[in-house]
């Protein structure tokens, strides 16, 4: 009983810090990417800079993202613009289209998303475990009396 509870212990540990790496990891992959407006996408267009971008059409609009001339990352959002894909063909631009991800499935969203609550019930399960065993020490024993009832023939 002690082992398996040791050895969930050291997987809850071992899950944050695996999240706590990748939600660093996001932030800092983000960090060296440059944010452009739309225009200053198209002024680098026409002016030869932007390599290559990657368009996502979602929900939410379409994003853009990709590597200048001088190896640096870059991203933007384009309102629905028919003409972008024609002049970044144009400029010899090498376009890639992906999915968006806005409705996809995520395993890390959704464990951080219902992390508190299982938290909470995990402690609720505890207690009422605790709770099981009688008075001995445990958590919420201290309305069990250990006191021994007496009869009229034991008390006279």
């Amino acid at each position: 009983m002690n082992f398996s509870r040791n050895i969930v212990f050291w997987v809850i540990i071992g899950f944050l810090l695996f999240a706590l790496f990748n939600l660093f990891q996001g932030s800092q992959q983000q960090a060296n990417q440059t944010s452009l407006t739309y225009s200053d996408l198209l002024d680098s267009v026409a002016s030869g800079e932007v390599r290559e971008v990657t368009i996502k059409s979602g929900k939410t609009g379409t994003a853009v993202t990709g590597m200048m001339s001088d190896g640096r990352a870059f991203t933007s959002y384009a309102p629905d613009d028919p003409a972008l894909v024609s002049t970044l063909t144009k400029a010899g631009v090498r376009i890639k289209a992906a999915p968006s991800e806005d409705g996809q499935f995520s395993l890390m969203g959704m464990l951080v998303s219902w992390f508190p609550f299982l938290i909470l019930i995990g402690v609720w399960i505890f207690l009422f475990k605790q709770m099981q065993g009688g008075a001995g020490g445990k958590a919420m024993g201290f309305g069990k009396s250990k006191a021994k009832l007496l009869t009229e023939k034991q008390a006279g």
